[in-house]
């Protein structure tokens, strides 16, 4: 079987930025044995593949571990590889079929636009293992869906945060801090995510649906400009409406190729 292949850095307009996703392109769904091979073979926080059903296509991610059931940024990939290659209409909205329900893709100017569900935040204590990773500097910190999310003095706090691959090794963990004086950020954040085998995701889209939802009531507003400070770095405009998110965002093609097996 040959499956068309693409590489894509979203979140960014700049090659080797932002998070990178893998697309393929399916004529077929394979076993999922297959998909799981294919995402370990491309080594990247998430593969998505692509297949077209009556209403869109169908979405599935993979990291090189795992199935996931929400993923931002090989989202937007996907979508950028369907215009780009002209298999979708350049003004056409693009509907996904996923394991989080329907998630359409529209674009404007450049920017691609996701829709996806808000994940609501509650209060949480830090678990006693995950301590030594602050002093002194957490604000505050909350649980959403499936991760921690804490929030730390500063964004200069957030940039400077050391994880500890083995203290995070049973937890994912987001930190995040104000944009500060000056800054064209609302906020910034990182995500850590070792249970799923990325110990630190450039940029996260699915981040940004918690994150949209606790940054709301603190910044009084529903309109955000965000920055991930991996060491890739990725920017985002997040807009809270109701229950959903609206994530913005940009994309590049790096690699074109074709999987063979």
């Amino acid at each position: 079987m040959e499956v068309r292949f693409f590489q894509v850095d979203a979140f960014t307009r700049q090659p080797f930025k932002g998070n990178q996703a893998g697309v393929c392109l399916l004529g077929q769904m394979p076993d999922d044995e297959v998909l799981k091979a294919i995402a370990a073979e491309n080594n990247l926080a998430e593969t998505a593949f692509l297949l077209p059903v009556d209403n869109g296509y169908r979405l599935r991610w993979f990291t090189p571990l795992v199935e996931m059931v929400l993923c931002g940024h090989a989202t937007l990939a996907s979508a950028h590889v369907l215009w780009e290659t002209g298999l979708v209409a350049p003004d056409e909205t693009i509907s996904f079929t996923t394991l989080s329900g329907l998630l359409t893709a529209s674009r404007q100017n450049g920017w691609i636009t996701l829709d996806f569900p808000a994940r609501a935040c509650e209060p949480a204590t830090l678990p006693e293992e995950l301590r030594p990773l602050f002093k002194g500097e957490v604000t505050n910190v909350e649980f959403s869906v499936d991760r921690y999310i804490v929030e730390l003095k500063s964004g200069a706090a957030v940039a400077d945060f050391v994880p500890d691959r083995n203290l995070l090794a049973p937890h994912r963990l987001v930190v995040t801090g104000r944009g500060g004086e000056g800054s064209p950020y609302d906020f910034i954040s990182r995500y850590f995510a070792t249970p799923v085998g990325i110990d630190e995701d450039p940029v996260t889209g699915s981040a940004h649906c918690s994150l949209a939802s606790y940054w709301a009531p603190r910044l009084h507003k529903k309109e955000f400009f965000a920055y991930q400070a991996s060491q890739r770095g990725g920017e985002l405009k997040v807009i809270l409406q109701g229950n959903r998110v609206l994530l913005k965002g940009e994309a590049v093609t790096v690699i074109e190729g074709v999987f063979r097996f």
